[in-house]
Formats: C-alpha cells, sequence, structure tokens
C-alpha cells in the first residue's frame, strides 16, 4: 500500500507555496498492461518494455518514509507475464542504473538467460542515461544491445568498499579487541589496524567476481578487439558511442530502434509497445516511470523527495559505478 503525503510551505516574502510531496511505503502492486507508444495501437502482438532503474539490489529501495519496490523484484515479476502472454512478441530491457550488488545483477542476468532459453522470445537492451557496471552486466544476458550515444556505461569490475577508524579512536583512548574463533573471522574489521592479510582474502575475493564479469564479456562480445581489451575492462567509464566503436555494445538507438529490431528478429511487420505498471500508474509515453505517480497540483510546482538511491555498504560485493 502506497500513501501521499503532501506540505505546503510558504517562500521568502512572496509567501509563494511549494508543495512537497512524499511518496510512502512500497508502491509495486498488482501489475496491468498499457500502451506506451502509438505506432501500432490496437494491435494483438505486443512488445513489453521493462525498467530497470537505479541500484540494483535484492531489496526495497528505501525512501524517505518507507520503502519502494525491490529492484529483483520488479524485473522478474515483468519477465513472468511476459513468457504466459502468447501475444507478447519479444521484450525491451530498458536500463537506467549504475549497478549494483554482484549477487542481484547476477540473479536478473540469469532470469533473463532462463526467459529466453524458456521462450525463444528476444530480449534487447536499451541502455539509457547510465548503464554501468552491473547494469552492463544486466545487459550482457541479452540478445543484443543498443545504446544511445550519450549513455554512460562500462564500468567492468568490482569494488568492496571498507572502512577503517581504528587510528582516530586510538587518539581518544577508545581501543577494540574482537573476541573470534579464527584470524580472519573479522576481515576489515573497522575498528581495529588494517591487517594486510585480511586484505589479501578480500582481494581475491574481487578477483574472482571481477574474472566473472571478465569471462561472460569475452563470451558474449566477440568483437572485442585485444587493442581495446585494456580500455574496456579497467574499470572506466565511457560513452554509448565509445563502447560501439570497440565492440561493448551492437549499435547506437534509442527504444523505438529496439522496438524495430524485435520485429526484424520475429519477422512480425508490427506490434504495439506496452508497459506492466502498477495499477493506477500513467504510461503516456514509453519512458513514464511504472510505479504509482506522485499527486501533483496543477498550479503548484512538484519538488519531488523520492530517495530510493542506496548507499553502499561496507562488506558487500558491487557491480556498481560511484562518481
Amino acid at each position: 500500500m502506497a500513501l501521499s503525503v503532501g506540505f505546503l510551505l510558504f517562500a521568502g516574502l512572496s509567501c509563494a507555496p511549494i508543495t512537497f510531496h512524499l511518496n510512502v511505503g512500497q508502491t509495486d502492486g498488482e501489475l496491468e498492461a498499457s500502451e506506451a507508444l502509438n505506432d501500432a495501437k490496437g494491435e494483438d502482438t505486443k512488445v513489453v518494455l521493462i525498467d530497470l532503474r537505479g541500484m540494483i539490489a535484492d531489496n526495497r529501495a528505501p525512501r524517505l518514509l518507507g520503502d519502494g519496490p525491490n529492484p529483483v523484484d520488479s524485473v522478474l515479476a515483468r519477465l513472468a507475464l511476459a513468457e504466459t502472454d502468447d501475444d507478447i512478441a519479444g521484450v525491451i530491457l530498458r536500463i537506467n542504473s549504475p549497478g549494483g550488488t554482484v549477487t542481484a545483477s547476477h540473479i536478473i542476468h540469469r532470469e533473463i538467460l532462463r526467459f529466453r532459453e524458456r521462450t525463444g522470445k528476444p530480449v534487447i537492451a536499451s541502455l539509457g542515461e547510465v548503464a554501468a557496471s552491473g547494469g552492463y552486466y544486466v545487459a550482457l544476458a541479452c540478445d543484443e544491445i543498443v545504446s544511445e550515444p550519450t549513455t554512460i556505461t562500462g564500468s567492468i569490475g568490482v569494488i568492496i568498499p571498507t572502512i577503517n577508524i581504528s587510528e582516530g579512536l586510538s587518539k581518544i583512548g577508545v581501543h577494540s579487541r574482537a573476541i573470534k574463533s579464527g584470524a580472519n573471522k573479522d576481515l576489515a574489521n573497522p575498528l581495529e589496524p588494517v591487517r594486510e592479510e585480511h586484505m589479501d582474502v578480500l582481494q581475491k575475493m574481487v578477483d574472482e567476481m571481477y574474472d566473472r564479469f571478465v569471462a561472460l564479456v569475452e563470451e558474449r562480445r566477440p568483437g572485442l578487439s585485444i587493442a581495446s581489451r585494456n580500455e574496456a575492462l579497467d574499470g572506466r567509464v565511457m560513452t554509448g558511442a565509445r563502447a560501439q566503436e570497440i565492440g561493448l555494445v551492437d549499435r547506437l538507438g534509442g527504444v523505438r530502434d529496439c522496438h524495430d529490431l524485435v520485429l526484424e528478429k520475429t519477422g512480425i511487420e508490427r506490434a504495439a509497445l506496452i508497459k506492466y505498471h502498477t495499477r493506477g500508474a500513467v504510461t503516456r509515453t514509453p519512458y513514464a516511470a511504472t510505479e504509482l505517480p506522485i499527486p501533483q497540483a496543477a498550479d503548484r510546482p512538484l519538488i519531488d523527495l523520492g530517495l530510493d538511491r542506496l548507499s553502499l555498504e561496507p562488506g558487500l560485493a558491487y557491480y556498481v559505478w560511484v562518481p
């Protein structure tokens, strides 16, 4: 259940009202379908556009006064609907994400492969504003990757953030000593001095996860040249145009190009483009959010305080770009 709360503030001497709307609680409920493009309105055959937005994690995205939907659940629920609907010819996965946790990114990647194998329906990745690291990892499961020329993508790599405050604490007379069952039970303990042998253990984990990512890139992107390998795999971000030049994406374009590509792959002349969305949400275009809309007074400006980004938690492994 979602609850929208509105506040009126008066700014400066002009007393002009400013409206704040807050989304409270989880908003991804029962799903229904609506057409997102009018090019083939009313066609029985359809292509479904599924959004993957924000940080990829297998938990609900935190917001100011509640939790948003689970990104993994949102994508998988929509794939399940597309799998059982015989009118769906293919899927466009629109990715706007800097990445996320290693495991959550891998779950979505694996489920896309499963969907393709079970249905034979093509899945085209459409890269939006940002499709980096875990966002790109997910895209590698698709039949083809189509990027906006200005998309920020790449960032192929792994990071486990850590923090250590032991030196600062010691200066004020605070000391920590963990009672542990083994030498490595308190890896990267922030309250005790850094131990390089602990960092070595974590580095081996990062290397293992990175090797998995690299192997996947090499498998799915056979056109990646040897000369471009270092640029592609050293963790840097790049534009979609550059990614296409070196072989990380197949072609440049947007949602309409992806729609045409699905038709090309399936041999279908026309198909409506639809989106699955929460009951009551508005899908005027393919770029509309698929959660419940935030009410907005027609004569007042809206300041959206939806806090749906996740901070990086020390100790978790991420495929993520952190600008």
